[in-house]
């Protein structure tokens, strides 16, 4: 008796199975969705993941692997009594001194070269790829950079010469490699690394050619947070030594944390929009597959089949499709989408290794996804399977539309009846309402932020390199080059002397690196304000950026402290004005405002608005604002391929949702349509009436999703760091464009199903109940 209940048990088991095939077959459309969305949203999650993890997972090895210092501090006399005094600090747990110069190479294009002459290189080691390791007892050999090398063609066993402060010393090429303090190697002459231009190299203390090394920079590790230390050190040797930098204010360090995190907070968020958009699909397909199939339920527990296991039968339906296409995105997203970003960042940033990693945070995602899609299905099916096999077999009551608030009015009986149905039918079905609003609003969030980054970009390089910027060449002046030859050249292409420097600000506790920016009366440069608008800032003015001023929580008339990078004169500074600047932060004012201040003016560029060919002994780089477009493209290269990634999965999110949404709709109303063709209605009215409620949701969700887009960028430029400023917004552009493809997507979808009007079977579709 038992082996025969067990064999009825395994009939009905596999009865079941192939009757799932069968239904997923004949609702392919809705269920390929499913699994589509379920694939996106992991595949998306994972593979930005994989890509950003593994860029964290990468840099935190190399980092670990070469030591890096936790900070650095610069100071023009770094002599033993003062390392005694760093080394007696309780927090301290090493340190070493380098003296860090820049030199020029000896080739035709005299590219700048910064040395590392290191006392036992044990703080951010040398990553040797090629070669012996660095000797801190070889007084002859050098190491160096690797991109350099390649772009010179050099390699191990060559001889290279270096030129500084009148010094000349030539070494051979015992190794080449990578240095953590360098992974983006920041340029004078451009945005963008020109590794034929610029480079670095590694030697022992004993090849400085004086026999005392005036050491300059001293790179510590020590216990506890940076800015406890950064106060034990104002407080035990304040005037002992210029500026300390902590790891996280490096200029390498900070670049590649920042870009790090615009693709992390990327990848958190679209992802949860396919999410929540594949279980809406689940839900309604399996609603819409339960009330279609109430008659062969019913029968089903007529013949003996339990509630939990057409439970779990109907359960199954989104599970195998939703645990197939989670699997299938964990495994291809961290192969397909890391290849597609790594080519472009591997040109800028400079690593060992370029290696996808894997999280469990990626398994955690589809298991929640895989838990979600159960919870749905018991949710379309749970109401009947408490019915009475008797009533199941019985067509589901059509639903009986109340008089609302609205129909008691008086003008309601103007509405046309086209108005009039939809607004009854869209009553009596909340849900499906619900859900196609819910549809188009997460459609429409993502084509908003989409869109929304893609002209912020496009904002940012028009804003900084037209409106704030109107020189045609600027030319970075020679450290060793005189007044005079300064002066000549400024004369000679007709432009105008600027100063820039790098600087820590500091207002209360908390303390920022930025930028200084002194203007001589010049047109080339204006400052504005968010909405480019020229900030007019007077000879005795000092105006602060908004972004920095945000940072340090500062306004008109408060004060701040800073020095510049190399400097241990603190000055402190009230504010005059604001301006906003999309990729520099920090300070700007006049010679004479600098002066006032008691500290000295020196010109580190010139900029014209001539376009300048010629080479002048006394600028060592001249970049024309082409080339520095062309290397802001650069940077923002595999930002513009994310963008572009993101507005091709919402574009094709938005054709699935509305696609699976306009046929449920249609289903449901399959009824009513054919009881309005009986009355006479034509077909062309039939199709009026469906365009009409189409349209209406689609308006509602679109006008609901505007701000819930506008949201989602606003988090996500929030996450561009410390350095780019740009407030979220939603052009007429992107507002039309949205809109365009939104709308045109749900009437072209519209269409599709109002021509199943004509081949409708009335009969069918007109059973009722008995």
């Amino acid at each position: 008796m038992k082996t025969q209940k067990r064999l009825l048990i395994w009939n009905g088991d596999g009865m079941l199975f192939k009757k799932m095939l069968r239904d997923i077959w004949k609702h392919k459309t809705q269920f390929l969705s499913i699994f589509l969305m379920a694939f996106l949203g992991v595949f998306v999650f994972a593979g930005v993941g994989g890509e950003s993890v593994g860029l964290e997972v990468n840099v935190d090895k190399y980092y670990s692997d070469t030591n890096l210092a936790d900070g650095w501090i610069y100071s023009a006399n770094l002599d033993d009594d003062f390392v005694d005094k760093v080394n007696n600090l309780n927090l301290t747990t090493q340190s070493e001194r380098q003296l860090v110069i820049d030199s020029v190479a000896d080739f035709s294009n005299d590219p700048e070269i910064t040395l590392h002459f290191v006392e036992n290189n044990t703080l951010s080691k040398f990553h040797l790829m090629d070669g012996e390791p660095l000797n801190i007892s070889d007084e002859d050999g050098v190491w160096l950079d690797k991109s350099f090398a390649d772009a010179k063609d050099l390699k191990v066993g060559d001889n290279i010469t270096f030129e500084f402060n009148g010094l000349e010393i030539e070494k051979e090429i015992r190794g080449i490699g990578y240095s953590p303090e360098y992974v983006y190697h920041a340029s004078t002459a451009s945005i963008i690394p020109d590794f034929n231009k610029i480079g670095f190299a590694y030697m022992s203390y004993k090849a400085f050619p004086v026999d005392n090394v005036p050491y300059n920079v001293m790179q510590v590790k020590f216990n506890g947070s940076a800015s406890a230390y950064s106060d034990l050190l104002s407080d035990k040797l304040d005037g002992d030594y210029n500026s300390f930098v902590e790891q996280a204010e490096h200029s390498s360090v900070n670049q590649f944390s920042e870009e790090i995190d615009q693709h992390k907070m990327m990848g958190d968020i679209f992802p949860v929009v396919f999410i929540l958009i594949a279980m809406l699909i689940l839900l309604t397909t399996m609603t819409r597959i339960i009330a279609h199939q109430r008659t062969q339920i019913g029968i089903l527990k007529a013949n003996g089949f339990s509630d939990k296991s057409i439970m779990i039968h109907y359960i199954s339906y989104g599970f195998w499709l939703v645990f197939a296409g989670s699997i299938l995105g964990l495994i291809i997203g961290p192969m397909a989408l890391p290849q597609l970003f790594y080519p472009s960042m591997s040109a800028t940033y400079k690593m060992p290794s370029w290696d996808t990693a894997w999280s469990m945070n990626f398994v955690y995602v589809a298991a929640l996804m895989i838990i979600m899609s159960l919870v749905v299905s018991f949710i379309a099916v749970r109401s009947i399977s408490k019915e009475k096999p008797a009533d199941t077999i019985r067509p589901k009551t059509p639903k009986i539309s109340t008089t609302g608030i609205l129909e008691k009015f008086g003008f309601w009986k103007r509405f046309s009846f086209n108005a009039r149905w939809n607004y009854r039918d869209a009553k009596r079905n909340k849900f499906r309402a619900v859900m196609t609003i819910v549809g188009v609003i997460g459609c429409s969030a993502l084509l908003v932020s989409a869109f929304g980054m893609y002209d912020g970009m496009n904002d940012l390089k028009e804003w900084e390199y037209n409106q704030i910027n109107h020189y045609d060449s600027k030319l970075v002046i020679d450290e060793e080059a005189s007044l005079g030859e300064i002066n000549d050249v400024a004369e000679e292409v007709d432009g105008d002397k600027l100063m820039e420097s790098a600087i820590e600000i500091e207002a209360g506790s908390t303390k920022k690196s930025g930028s200084l920016l002194v203007l001589n009366d010049t047109d080339l440069v204006t400052p504005t304000d968010y909405d480019w608008n020229k900030v007019e800032i007077a000879d005795d003015e000092v105006s602060i950026s908004q972004k920095m001023a945000d940072m340090l929580d500062v306004k008109v008339g408060d004060t701040v402290k800073w020095h510049i990078m190399g400097s241990d004169k603190w000055v402190n500074t009230t504010i005059d004005k604001i301006h906003s600047d999309p990729t520099s932060q920090g300070i700007i004012m006049s010679a004479d405002k600098l002066e006032d201040l008691d500290l000295n003016y020196s010109a580190t560029s010139i900029v014209t608005a001539e376009h300048v060919d010629k080479n002048y002994s006394a600028i060592k780089a001249t970049n024309s604002m082409k080339e520095m477009t062309s290397s802001w493209d650069e940077l923002t290269e595999s930002m513009w391929l994310l963008i572009y990634i993101l507005i091709f999965f919402a574009s094709l999110l938005a054709v699935v949702v509305l696609y699976n949404l306009g046929l449920l709709s249609f289903t449901e109303i399959e009824r009513e349509i054919a009881t309005l063709k009986v009355l006479g209605f034509k077909t062309g009215a039939l199709r009026k009436l469906l365009l009409t409620q189409n349209l209406w949701f689609t308006a509602i969700g679109f006008i609901l999703g505007l701000p819930v887009g506008y949201y989602i960028l606003a988090v996500m430029w929030e996450s561009s760091g410390d350095s780019f400023y740009i407030l979220p917004s939603i052009s007429p552009s992107n507002f039309i464009l949205t809109a365009a493809i939104t709308f045109a997507l749900s009437i072209l979808v519209n269409l599709m199903f109002s021509r199943k009007i004509k081949k409708l079977d009335m009969v069918e579709s007109l059973k009722g109940v008995e």
